[in-house]
């Protein structure tokens, strides 16, 4: 057998016993953009620099959107020595200079690769060459890698994953983690020493209630992450994939009601529409602060599904400050008016209080406060619409 030298031993043992993530990183859920859903492989750097442009100035930014991430198919090859490369064509100053626009507008910098020797679009993946690849993204000053599941060959899931947060840990340059494995292999039970966030599921679609091969609407996707809630919390977030809103595909209220339980989920908020062409209306959605403030909220809890009837649920968030988020979320296309007594069913959402402990409703979108819970409540509801509470002890 083949013996290493000294210096190659200290090097294996040294990578192997103190790699780890970088800690401290997310501790609530990222927020930022990605390629994907609207420009798949017709991705460039005129179009990245475009939505830099466009998250600054439409106030996105200010709201707490943050990262810029370039999806698949940036990466053309690699060079003699294996350095990835970039396409020349799309990207002709190259990802260390775009990167550097990118931080020029207060943003941060992403970037995608794939545990097989592929991406999912069949360009040039990481297999064998994550510690390159990490150090080359080091080098290009990248803040955060979705890291995909295609031609993966069988690989283990979690050794693969791990195999790349070494390398990025080794590289020195703090990089969130997002793992993107679909939830094929249950990363909820593993993934929280190695990556930031992780998908839950498969793809998703602009579409309210629809599933395909590997595209799932948004209600399908939420059903999902009902058992989740518990594996979730700051610096390690389940995610049920990107933001559709602002796509196509769905009404106001479907879009609304889309983003609000991404909120509850305290899911990454990462937008997935042209940011330089959208609506008025979407901007209000996705910059709503009192919402955001719900996802982003520090305490870091995942909303758990209470209740369940007739295609109503009630969805329960802990805040912080001993408040609470509430939901109530029509699935159906059908109005319904919804009621219920605070005081039967309200006495489980509170469970650190007294039974007798009244508090105080706010309803975010209409904006006002609706009494306490001493009263029982009653709401109408459009179909697939949403209605949004926030609780406070009086």
């Amino acid at each position: 057998m083949k013996k290493l030298s000294l210096p190659v031993v200290i090097l294996f043992l040294s990578i192997n016993l103190f790699a780890q993530k970088f800690e401290d990183l997310v501790m609530t859920p990222p927020m930022g953009w990605n390629s994907w859903n609207k420009f798949g492989c017709d991705v460039s750097e005129s179009i990245i620099k475009r939505m830099a442009d466009a998250m600054v100035q439409s106030g996105m930014a200010k709201a707490g959107y943050q990262y810029i991430i370039i999806d698949d198919c940036w990466q053309i090859g690699r060079d003699a020595e294996g350095n990835i490369l970039a396409d020349s064509l799309r990207f002709p100053s190259g990802i260390g200079a775009l990167a550097e626009y990118v931080h020029s507008k207060g943003l941060k910098f992403g970037i995608y690769s794939c545990v097989g020797d592929k991406t999912c679009a069949g360009r040039p993946g990481s297999r064998g060459h994550e510690y390159q690849d990490a150090l080359m993204y080091a080098s290009w000053g990248v803040d955060y890698l979705k890291y995909d599941f295609c031609f993966h060959e069988k690989l283990n899931a979690e050794s693969a994953y791990q195999t790349m947060r070494d390398a990025l840990y080794a590289a020195k340059r703090p990089v969130v983690f997002s793992i993107c494995e679909w939830g094929s292999n249950q990363p909820w039970l593993w993934a929280k020493d190695i990556g930031n966030l992780w998908r839950t599921t498969k793809d998703i679609y602009p579409c309210t209630n629809c599933d395909g091969d590997f595209k799932s609407g948004w209600l399908n996707i939420l059903e999902e992450q009902v058992p989740l809630w518990k594996y979730a919390g700051p610096g390690h977030w389940n995610d049920p994939d990107m933001l559709e809103v602002g796509n196509g595909g769905m009404n106001f209220l479907e879009s609304r009601s889309h983003f609000v339980m991404w909120c509850m989920l305290a899911a990454p908020l990462i937008l997935g529409n042209d940011l330089s062409t959208m609506s008025q209306e979407t901007l209000s959605i996705l910059s709503n602060e009192e919402v955001i403030g719900i996802n982003q909220d520090t305490l870091g809890k995942q909303a758990y599904r209470y209740l369940t009837n007739e295609g109503v649920d009630i969805w329960v968030k802990p805040l912080s400050g001993q408040r609470y988020a509430i939901t109530i979320l029509n699935k159906t296309k059908n109005s319904t008016t919804y009621e219920f007594s605070w005081k039967w069913w309200g006495k489980c959402f509170f469970a650190d209080s007294p039974e007798d402990e009244p508090y105080e409703i706010y309803n975010v979108f209409e904006k006002k406060k609706l009494g306490t819970t001493e009263n029982n409540f009653e709401a109408k509801l459009q179909g697939r619409d949403v209605i949004l509470l926030i609780m406070s002890k009086m």
